[in-house]
């Protein structure tokens, strides 16, 4: 299947679940999160906000701040994405594409080894992932290639194989409910 047929094959299951199957999956893929060696072992986690039906985000990333870690998460400027500190995480507002953005343009994070919350379409176990199209991780990735990475997804995001590019970075850790 190419990437078009699964990135609309994917919407349309995302979009068949009901917000308490949402909220049901998220609080269990936060569980496993917060159990994680790289969460445990993260002084800073880059997330990001969730958009339409992705992983209930907030809530992890509030706990990481409870638990003493520094939070970031992404603005996009044209073709660049870079990654803003906040402590209080309803300090934003959505983009141009309907995205939770900060409101701030600072500060900017700068840990290189933050742990990185990968969001995307479809995923494989060993951590291959097709994003929305646009290629800011990859690019984001390419550039500060030092941070550990993981995905939360729905159970039906993993696939057997996905067509990946030279490009695609994959990720370290992939966790599903």
């Amino acid at each position: 299947m190419d990437k078009k047929a699964l990135r609309k094959e994917i919407r349309e299951k995302k979009r068949a679940m009901t917000r308490e199957e949402i909220i049901s999956r998220s609080e269990k893929l936060g569980e496993l999160f917060l159990s994680t060696e790289a969460y445990q072992n993260a002084k800073t986690v880059y997330g990001y906000l969730p958009y339409n039906q992705e992983v209930r985000t907030v809530p992890m990333l509030e706990q990481a701040l409870r638990d003493g870690k520094k939070v970031a998460v992404p603005k996009i400027y044209g073709d660049t994405m870079k990654f803003l500190y906040l402590d209080d995480l309803s300090q934003v507002e959505k983009n141009s594409m309907g995205i939770p953005e900060p409101v701030a343009d600072t500060p900017v994070a700068e840990d290189k080894t933050a742990l990185v919350l990968m969001p995307g379409v479809a995923f494989t176990k060993k951590g291959d992932r097709i994003g929305y199209g646009g290629g800011f991780y990859d690019r984001f990735l390419a550039e500060e290639p030092d941070h550990p990475t993981l995905a939360l997804c729905y159970d039906f995001q993993i696939v057997e194989h996905l067509p990946t590019e030279d490009y695609d970075i994959p990720v370290d850790t992939v966790l599903w409910a």
